[in-house]
């Protein structure tokens, strides 16, 4: 009996045998793979957008995902997982999977001191266009009538940040003004029409 079961078992490993060498020669060839093969590379998780995001918005919960980086690859003033968005507003427009870092944000530190970061909406999306954050513009209120110049409501100041437009029609810009320039401004914009003009580079 035992005789027959090993003359079978022979049997059926010459009848196998290319079967089984190739079986052989394939786990030969992975285990010297994965003996010859790099660890994996380390890598940290990071906060990334989940979709496009407009500037000028506070991200949600659904707006943010966590994204694992290669450690060597992860961009300086990233933001870790965790990190409390709700009193961040975005400076600039912001694609899906991008990492967040702190540069993307508007900050206290951003404003200068004894100024305020105040959204003005233009009328004109197209002079917006012409824009960048660091720029200084004048500020004018248009007149209503044909024969009366423009009132100039504020010199030279800042832009800190162009968010994405939202609608269809005009563009918001955040600048840097005095409370007293915020308050012209607002008493303006709800009479009359405003339109800018970029100072001279000075520096």
């Amino acid at each position: 009996m035992t005789n027959s079961f090993l003359h079978d078992l022979v049997r059926a490993a010459r009848w196998h045998r290319r079967l089984l060498a190739g079986l052989f020669a394939a786990a030969a060839v992975y285990f010297a793979l994965v003996a010859v093969s790099p660890p994996p590379a380390a890598s940290t998780p990071v906060l990334a957008a989940a979709r496009d995001l407009p500037g000028g918005l506070t991200p949600a919960a659904g707006d943010i995902r966590t994204l694992r980086l290669p450690t060597s690859t992860v961009p300086a003033g990233v933001l870790p997982p965790g990190t409390d968005l709700s009193h961040r507003v975005l400076a600039t427009a912001v694609r899906s999977g991008e990492p967040l870092t702190d540069a993307r944000f508007l900050t206290p530190t951003a404003v200068p001191p004894g100024l305020l970061a105040y959204p003005l909406r233009l009328d004109d999306a197209d002079i917006a266009a012409l824009l960048r954050p660091g720029d200084r513009i004048d500020l004018y209120a248009a007149s209503a009538t044909a024969d009366a110049s423009a009132t100039r409501l504020a010199e030279a100041v800042p832009i800190l940040a162009l968010p994405a437009p939202t609608r269809s029609t005009g563009a918001l810009v955040v600048l840097a003004a005095s409370p007293g320039t915020a308050a012209r401004l607002a008493q303006a914009s709800a009479n009359t029409r405003l339109t800018v003009a970029l100072t001279p580079d000075t520096s």
